[in-house]
């Protein structure tokens, strides 16, 4: 009898089975979408007295509902998705191992003092802020002075905040980071020497405003006091180490590279640019050095002057595909001139050979093609967090300028050549002297020592503010340092087996074309799309089957 109740209590289940409707690739993928905002609000929730909350209570429950929210995504079946949907799928994985990693790793919250500034006086040139950065920045460089009425209210909601999410951090900075914690006091001058200026711009604007601002610079300069204070407290070390950061790397960059194939890269590529350049530099020997402009008016002309010539450039030799904002993007971002002695090492670039930087600035493409261009999935529409976008954004940058270097840039100013290896050169020093740091092989000052000795020429000062702030930034976040360098690495393997695919009839506007639909992601996951290549991303996968517990 059991037997009997057995088998029809089974058939009535396949029987109401099959009346369900059938899951198809599209309602599948369609789950991902719903997912994604969903997970997005999940993700930058917690508000603590008007501000968010890092409390160690709030990052615990965060921490066990992940968990939740990482089932939930691995229950979604992609049987039968086009390779673009899958790349989705492993965006939002990777954004979801990405606050895995927060949370159980890096806890900028806890170590990182920087973490907690509010004000942002520039854009970035990077889809999103570069580093930790919590979920209520103020981007000041977003308004427009004299304020309207709406913007004022959105200004003071903001400045609010400030106040009481500093008095939190006091009790969550409980990390013994001896490194990011001396580089965060560092970081914090921005912020209050932004808000003085705020106070000047706004003195005759209304008194919630003028109040809001004078709050705000009051609890930053009292915290401030209270990093110096508890500096002698921290001893401890500041990188991830070698099996953390491998983990970041496969699991939240999406990157087929390990820490000690990115020291042989980067090792490689340092050599190899040294190299190149004093070779430059004997073929030119007899050509007069390279001059800065000697003041404002001239800068600007020759900045200008660059930027027309970089843009006709692209469009005669078919580069790529010319778009209307180009040029713009780039005029928008002319610096001011500044006096030789005070020049850092990117301003020694832009004042002596303006169009070899010009090449970096493939970011204000990125980012205008963003708006004018927006990706057909949500998924990629925005910028990726935990700056996933990095291998992309920077790597396609760096790659960007040596590739326009050999299809003839500079043929009519050839000492510009130099320039663009100095610029490699330097990059690949400062990259693997971040690796170093991470993996607690060296010291933030033995890093800093490293980029200043291995930057030819001597263009890195080592008493001016950029080193400090590079090497600080990549001791916040694993992976950024290297990334010009490994990126590019992978930009020259795409570009090389794109050619080899699709044979004669390709060409280099073709490729540039094509990597700009795909969006600011992972070039492992770009290759994959482009090339049908699945090796790296399968190889990824398997490197994290499923949640951690």
């Amino acid at each position: 009898m059991k037997t009997l109740r057995h088998f029809l209590l089974f058939a009535f289940v396949i029987a109401f089975a099959a009346t369900l409707p059938a899951a198809t690739p599209e309602k599948e993928y369609g789950k991902l979408l719903a997912l994604f905002p969903e997970w997005r609000t999940f993700e930058a929730s917690g508000v603590k007295e008007g501000a968010p909350d890092y409390t160690p209570a709030a990052m615990s429950a965060k921490a066990a509902a992940l968990k939740k929210w990482q089932a939930r995504l691995a229950a979604i079946d992609r049987g039968g998705w086009s390779i673009a949907q899958q790349v989705d799928y492993n965006l939002v994985r990777a954004e979801m191992n990405g606050l895995d990693f927060d949370l159980r790793v890096l806890r900028p919250w806890q170590r990182d003092p920087a973490f907690y500034i509010s004000l942002w006086t520039e854009q970035s040139d990077t889809p999103a802020h570069e580093g930790p950065v919590h979920h209520a920045p103020i981007e000041l460089w977003q308004y427009r002075f004299p304020l309207d009425a709406a913007a004022e209210a959105k200004l003071i909601a903001e400045l609010r905040s400030v106040p009481p999410l500093l008095q939190q951090a006091r009790g969550n900075l409980t990390g013994n980071a001896r490194d990011l914690w001396t580089s965060g006091i560092i970081s914090w001058d921005g912020q209050a020497k932004g808000l003085e200026e705020l106070a000047e711009t706004t003195k005759t604007a209304g008194a919630e405003l003028r109040k809001a601002v004078t709050d705000a610079t009051k609890a930053t300069r009292e915290f401030i006091a209270w990093l110096e204070a508890q500096t002698a407290k921290k001893t401890g070390p500041s990188g991830v180490g070698i099996e953390n950061y491998n983990w970041y790397l496969r699991n939240v960059q999406l990157s087929p590279l390990t820490w000690e194939g990115e020291v042989a890269i980067l090792q490689r590529e340092l050599g190899r640019v040294h190299a190149a350049l004093r070779l430059e530099e004997h073929h030119h020997r007899a050509l007069p050095p390279l001059k800065g402009a000697s003041d404002a008016a001239a800068y600007e002309t020759k900045a200008k002057a660059a930027v027309q010539r970089y843009i006709s450039f692209l469009r005669d030799q078919e580069i790529l595909t010319v778009r209307d904002y180009m040029e713009p993007s780039l005029l928008a971002k002319i610096d001011k001139f500044v006096p030789p002695e005070e020049q850092n090492f990117f301003q020694i670039t832009q004042h002596r050979a303006p169009m070899a930087l010009l090449t970096h600035f493939y970011h204000w493409f990125d980012l205008a093609n963003m708006q004018s261009n927006p990706q057909p999935s949500p998924i990629r529409r925005g910028a990726l967090l935990y700056n996933i976008w990095v291998s992309r954004a920077e790597g396609f940058a760096t790659a960007n300028e040596e590739m326009m270097l050999h299809a003839g840039l500079f043929d009519d100013e050839p000492r510009a050549r130099e320039v663009v290896w100095i610029m490699q050169a330097q990059r690949a020093a400062r990259g693997l002297a971040s690796l170093y740091a991470q993996a607690n092989q060296i010291d933030l000052a033995a890093a800093q020592a490293m980029q200043v000795a291995r930057t030819p020429n001597g263009w890195m000062s080592p008493k001016l503010p950029l080193l400090g702030f590079e090497q600080g930034l990549y001791l916040r976040q694993p992976g950024y340092g290297s990334s010009y360098i490994t990126g590019k690495h992978q930009v020259d393997k795409l570009f090389g087996e794109a050619f080899e695919q699709r044979g004669q009839d390709y060409n280099v506007r073709k490729f540039y074309d094509e990597l700009n639909e795909y969006g600011l992601i992972p070039l492992a996951m770009i290759r994959w799309q482009m090339l049908g290549a699945k090796d790296e991303a399968k190889a990824m996968e398997a490197a994290n089957p499923g949640p951690r517990k």
